[in-house]
């Protein structure tokens, strides 16, 4: 039986499970088919040396990382073994492959750390991978990298709008964003995500029931939302317009006013007034 980690889908109403049985338990049955459909993934598995070079791939890593690095990295299959792993990922998603290869243990005796999960965004892909150290009688010989695509339980297919269509199909957008918390992934729904604030390399993702961290970037995100339902209004936020309450003048800027539960009103830049003013036909 494969190992692989609990997948929950965030529940819009904790505080009123007991007053809506029916949706409870229709939460309880998503996540436990999302569950199941997580445990029949076979994982994707890479082995690297010492100085992270490429040694051998399962057959579900080669289907999942050859059309993302032969056609956007020109890196074909023969040219994959040897080579340093980060070369076989966009420059975006190579300090976070880093960031996890590079993690080391401080426990004695030479014990590798543990398991270190992230969250990584390949050309119209989303995958958690997680690396694991190995170790021999002289210490760390390599790591072993496992990756679980979670593009189906994630995306839809695009409609067309709004994008370019990129690779061998439509782009998929995000249907939930999967953020890794306590050890389990949680799928956050997009309709209830009220905005996203980028920090770094890191976004914070609000909704009127919690907030989640998300390894991705707010420009990653914001290329996989659908356009038709966010914005992004400043440098740093991307609103979901079915929840702005108000446009509000603010000395010589605006901000965006939402529901108190999601938060301070967002700053709206310039740059992106004429946009947002458009999509709420005040121009």
């Amino acid at each position: 039986m494969k190992a692989s980690p609990d997948i929950v889908v965030s529940d819009p109403d904790p505080v009123g499970r007991a007053a809506a049985e029916p949706a409870a338990v229709s939460t309880r049955a998503s996540a436990e088919s999302f569950q199941h459909k997580l445990e029949q993934f076979n994982p994707g598995i890479v082995w690297l040396d010492a100085e992270n070079r490429v040694t051998a791939m399962n057959d579900v890593a080669i289907q999942v990382l050859r059309p993302a690095a032969e056609p956007s990295l020109g890196v074909t299959l023969d040219a994959m073994f040897g080579v340093d792993v980060l070369s076989l990922h966009p420059p975006k998603s190579r300090e976070k492959i880093a960031f996890l290869l590079g993690h080391r243990s401080s426990s004695p005796h030479g014990k590798s750390a543990p398991p270190q999960a992230m969250m990584i965004n390949i050309p119209d892909r989303m995958l958690m991978i997680k690396v694991s150290q190995m170790v021999a009688a002289e210490g760390r010989v390599g790591s072993c990298m496992i990756f679980y695509d979670l593009t189906e339980l994630t995306t839809a297919p695009r409609n067309g709008a709004g994008h370019e269509a990129t690779g061998e199909g439509p782009m998929r957008l995000i249907s939930r964003i999967p953020v890794y918390r306590h050890n389990r992934i949680v799928l956050v729904d997009v309709k209830d995500i009220g905005r996203l604030e980028g920090e770094g390399h890191y976004t914070t993702i609000v909704t009127q029931q919690d907030r989640y961290l998300s390894n991705l970037s707010l420009s990653v995100l914001e290329s996989r939302l659908d356009p038709a339902r966010f914005l992004r209004v400043h440098r740093s936020h991307i609103v979901n317009l079915d929840y702005v309450t108000e446009l509000v003048r603010q000395d010589e800027g605006f901000l965006v006013a939402l529901p108190e539960a999601l938060g301070p009103a967002v700053p709206v830049s310039k740059q992106k007034l004429h946009a947002l003013k458009e999509r709420f036909g005040l121009v």
